[in-house]
This record gives structure tokens, sequence and C-alpha cells, in this order.
């Protein structure tokens, strides 16, 4: 049973990140190439602007803000469940090669099938979730041993193996392809955030508000599988079963944010163990601070990338990296 006070301390902290992410999204919504002042924001937010107001505002801004938001939080969410899942706190959909496999099958979407304006985003996430699902069953595979199961370790060392040879062969797919589309597939790799349409956001809407709460659903399943196999069996855990059902919701979560924002990794390992160290190991209570966490992570550093250097700025995938990269390498000098 959790205790009232941790509880308490938990939606002090949900409430304090929700303030901090709407602090964020405020100073977004008004920096950018387009200046729009913020004594103007709320006035255009309830339909008072000019035709420019408006225009950067809800067709260029507010996009690219909820498709952020949204893809940080399935990120995080997603790392949630593969580190609880494998017992390793270095996992996550960008190091394991989730990401990448969603990468190879955007990339052969792109490069060699037909593309329709009106249906395009809603089939991309779908579209990665089958690359990264193939990805996925083949890491379960060769991480599976028939009477041992399914080794955490083993999977995330395969995920790692995968992820270069998927990294080999989208290099195969770029050399072979026209130049237009091979500056999308270089953009994709970088973590450029390039879905920045509302039918990217009603895309992503519900692979999040599904998902979501099934993993909440699932919190429980997940500390026990955070032990050790022995503990999770001996309580009627069906490891493999909840396993492999867990496994299906981080790479559907993972799939459909990188389909939309590019390779973006870091955010998977980052949010989670921040979570955990403002509040415990426990999925009921970091799981929500988690998701929330990602969310922020990425809009500021989409934020943050839009506003530095060229008018095209920097991809969001570059700037996580350049904080994600270290605290990857502290982390990695704890655990030795």
């Amino acid at each position: 049973m959790i205790r009232s006070e941790v509880i308490r301390k938990q939606r002090l902290i949900i409430l304090l990140l929700m303030a901090l992410i709407t602090l964020t999204l405020f100073a977004s919504m008004g920096l950018g190439y387009s200046k729009l002042s913020y004594d103007r924001l709320l006035p255009t937010l309830f339909g008072h602007g000019t035709f420019k107001e408006h225009f950067v505002l809800f067709d260029v801004r507010l996009p690219r803000i909820f498709i952020t938001l949204l893809a940080g939080m399935a990120l995080a969410l997603s790392g949630s469940i593969l580190q609880s899942v494998t017992r390793n706190d270095l996992a996550d959909p960008g190091i394991i090669g989730i990401n990448s496999g969603a990468g190879v099958g955007v990339a052969l979407f792109f490069l060699f099938m037909p593309i329709d304006s009106e249906s395009f985003a809603y089939l991309l996430p779908m579209i990665a979730f089958g690359g990264a699902l193939v990805t996925a069953v083949l890491i379960y595979l060769f991480s599976f041993k028939r009477h041992v199961g399914l080794q955490p370790v083993r999977l995330v060392l395969t995920g790692v193996g995968f992820s270069m040879a998927l990294s080999s062969v989208m290099i195969m797919l770029i050399s072979s392809a026209d130049r237009e589309k091979v500056d999308f597939i270089s953009k994709w790799l970088a973590g450029n955030v390039w879905g920045t349409d509302w039918p990217f956001v009603w895309a992503l809407v519900p692979w999040v508000f599904i998902l979501g709460p099934f993993v909440m659903y699932k919190a429980n399943k997940l500390n026990l599988l955070a032990l050790d196999d022995s503990i999770a069996v001996g309580v009627g855990v069906s490891l493999s079963k909840e396993r492999l059902a867990l496994l299906l919701a981080a790479v559907a979560l993972a799939a459909s944010a990188v389909s939309v924002t590019g390779g973006i990794a870091f955010i998977g390992l980052m949010a989670p163990h921040i979570a955990k160290a403002l509040i415990g190991p426990r999925n009921q209570l970091f799981v929500p601070i988690a998701v929330l966490i990602g969310g922020w992570l990425l809009v500021l550093a989409d934020t943050i990338g839009r506003n530095v250097g060229t008018a095209s700025g920097i991809p969001a995938g570059i700037v996580v990296a350049l904080i994600g990269a270290p605290y990857f390498v502290y982390l990695l000098l704890k655990k030795i």
C-alpha cells in the first residue's frame, strides 16, 4: 500500500510539472522565426488576432507544440515500460533498436510507395509501427531461450546490435535514393520535427491516450516484472504473456512518436530516471511523472532548436542528444 504522504508528494510534483509545461508552451508560442508578441497571444487564442497572428499561432506554432508534447510523452512512456520489462535502467527505444526499425519502415514507405496526401499523416504511425514491430519480434526471438525464457540483458544487447545493423540498412537506402528524398530521410535521422500540421496531432492522440491508460492498468505487473522472475511467477504472473503485451505497447508508443518527430533518442532514457529519482521506483507513482517530464523535455528541446542558429534552426533530436548523451555516460559509469 502506498503511503498518503507519498501520494501527496506525487500530486505536488505533477502540479509543478504541469505549471512548468504551461510556462514552456506559452514561451514556445511567442518564439520562432516569425515573432509573435506575448501581449497578443491571449487575444489571438480567443479569435481576436490579425490574419498573420492567427496563421502563425494556429497553423505553425500550436500543431508543432502539441506534436512534440505528445511525442515526448509517448517516448517517456515507452522507455518506462522497457526499463521495467528488461530490468535495465539503460533501456530506451532509441538505444535498443525500436526507433531504427520504425525509421527503416518510414524510409521504405517514403521511397517506394505512392503517397496520398490525405491519408499520409494517419498511415505513417502505422507504417512506423509495422517496421518497429518486425524489429521487436526479431529482437524478441533472438533474446528468447527455450528452457530459460526471455532474458532481459540479452534483449538489450540484441537490440543494440539490431540498431547498428538497421543504421547500415538506412545508409544503403539513402545511397540509392533521389536527392529530395535523401534530404527528408537525413532530417528524419537527425530528429527534425517535420510533421507539423494538425492531422499529425490527431494521428498521435489515439496512440497516447489509449496506450497510456493501458500501461497504468498494468502498473502492478510492471512492478513485478522489474523484480526477479521467480518472485513474479510465485505471485501468478505469466511472464511471457505480460512481457509480450507490454513490449508491444512500448513499440507502438515509440513508433508513433518517431514517425512524425524523427529519430529522437534519450527521452525514454532520461524521463523515467528523473521521475524515479523524484518519487521512487513504483510504476504507479513514477510513470505519470515520467510522461510529463518527457513531454516537457521534447517541447523545450524543440523550442531551443527552433531559435538557435539559422532560420531552419537545429533539429530537436540533436538538442536532446546534447543533453542525453552525457547523461547516458553518467548512468553507464554509475553501473560499472
